[in-house]
């Protein structure tokens, strides 16, 4: 299959038009500038062969810029069977938004490519993904300085890896060939945190909504993220990694968990780290023990809860199932995953909605670290590391002689270790997710006709690109 249906008869580019469109209104913005901010800036359509058990076979792909109005631009590559240009264009356009709240100096890009990964080997996904990174190149889609690329749904470090390579072996001389990617391993560039970075930023943003009691009180919650009720909607890189810290470092109950062939209900709650093992080793969800099995995964987005992730697909709440919706609070790990119309609903019936431009933007503000080390060619702390362990242990003399109290081992250690590159990665992105929703959250009080949280965020990251048409001209 190569496209998804419409849902709510809206295609997912429109729906996203729409999300513009309101905030345009809301800004009283001039007419043409509206249309600047909405219209894609280039889409690039490739057809290629490649070679598959001794026949040809052809695969087409899409790299849509939706601005350059700071450079590089920046999105991921998506490989799935569904695949089209309305969903690239719509996931560029949401790329150029999602940077700017949470101000990334990137313009927003995405690509894709229609292929089922699970039916080729590791040599022939090899093969394709080079050849498809060749033409990116080729059409000048590619560069440390024009676009960067990172994984999306299908891709990951390994596809990285190759796409980097082939970059390097066609531009030997560029001695910043390595920020032509981000998402690549640990040893070829990458940074440590990016792999669950997405996921950790949906944990970050969780974490600041639950530092504001008012909004906490608007969503009929209360207190924090501890033993709070939680329904993931897929377990692949992103909801593996925002449920699995909710629950190991905040407290919180993974009540259910929906994947593409049922989903799993435990009310005392999931151990996450179990099911994807699980998941991992028999190919699927059905089956795991101690908790019940629903064939049909769509009924747990239904199940009372208090906070819902959707972390897999756009499209999976529609003005049909969002009546049915239970959850005080919604966290968009995914992009894209209520619809404009379901978001309608969602909002009169006062259920708040953390919207994906914000809240799975973890991946992207990473991928910024990872880009800047690459253009550096040094590594996160590596020269004041060092110089803050020697004041650590200075502070913690001057304390023991003052005192005549020797400190405890493990706060002298604390005290005395210097942050390592992880250390320091997680540190920015924590920082990122915080003021960002502060951000929101002051645009939402101080203007009577925004009245969510997605509107604030679209509002916001227009004022900001906006700004920069009007300085640079449009």
């Amino acid at each position: 299959m190569n496209s998804k249906p419409e849902a709510d008869g809206l295609s997912f580019r429109e729906s996203v038009d729409h999300m513009v469109d309101n905030a345009i209104e809301i800004m009283g913005l001039e007419k043409g500038m509206g249309n600047a901010l909405k219209s894609c800036h280039s889409v690039l359509q490739v057809s290629f062969p490649v070679k598959i058990k001794g026949q040809a076979e052809i695969f087409t792909g899409w790299r849509a810029v939706h601005s350059d109005h700071r450079l590089p631009s920046k999105g991921g590559i998506r490989f799935a069977p569904y695949v089209d240009q309305d969903e690239v264009e719509a996931l560029a356009a949401l790329m150029t938004y999602k940077c700017a709240i949470v101000d990334v100096p990137f313009g927003g890009s995405k690509g894709g490519l229609i292929i089922d990964p699970s039916k080729y080997s590791t040599d022939e996904m090899e093969a394709i993904t080079r050849r498809f990174t060749r033409e990116l190149i080729d059409k000048g889609y590619m560069s440390p300085a024009k676009n960067v690329p990172a994984p999306d749904l299908g891709t990951g470090p390994r596809e990285m890896g190759w796409m980097v390579d082939t970059y390097r072996r066609l531009f030997p001389d560029d001695i910043n060939y390595l920020g032509s990617v981000t998402g690549k391993p640990v040893e070829h560039g990458g940074v440590r945190g990016r792999k669950e970075a997405t996921g950790r930023g949906v944990q970050y943003a969780l974490r600041e909504f639950f530092r504001h009691p008012d909004e906490v009180h608007l969503a009929n919650l209360s207190g924090t993220l501890k033993d709070k009720r939680i329904i993931i909607q897929g377990l692949g890189n992103v909801g593996y990694h925002a449920a699995h810290f909710l629950e190991i470092e905040d407290g919180a109950r993974i009540i259910a968990i929906a994947e593409c062939d049922g989903a799993i209900v435990n009310l005392q709650g999931l151990v996450v780290a179990e099911v994807r093992q699980y998941i991992d080793r028999t190919g699927s969800i059905k089956g795991y023990p101690n908790a019940e099995y629903l064939a049909n995964s769509a009924e747990a987005l239904e199940l009372d809860c208090d906070i819902l992730i959707p972390a897999a697909m756009e499209g999976v709440i529609t003005n049909k199932n969002a009546p049915n919706i239970k959850a005080r609070l919604i966290a968009e790990a995914a992009n894209g995953p209520i619809t404009y119309n379901a978001d309608q609903l969602l909002q009169e019936r006062g259920v708040q909605i953390i919207p994906d431009a914000y809240c799975n933007a973890g991946g992207v503000i990473v991928s910024y670290f990872e880009w800047v080390r690459n253009l550096a060619h040094v590594r996160f702390g590596r020269m004041e590391r060092r110089f803050h362990e020697a004041k650590g242990r200075h502070i913690i003399t001057a304390i023991e002689q003052a005192t005549d109290v020797k400190l405890p081992d493990w706060l002298s250690d604390e005290i005395s270790r210097g942050a390592n590159e992880f250390d320091l990665v997680r540190s920015g992105l924590d920082d990122s997710m915080r003021l960002a929703f502060q951000d929101i959250i002051e645009c939402r009080r101080t203007n009577d006709r925004i009245k969510d949280y997605r509107m604030a965020a679209y509002v916001l990251a227009i004022k900001k690109i906006a700004r920069s048409y009007h300085d640079i001209g449009y």
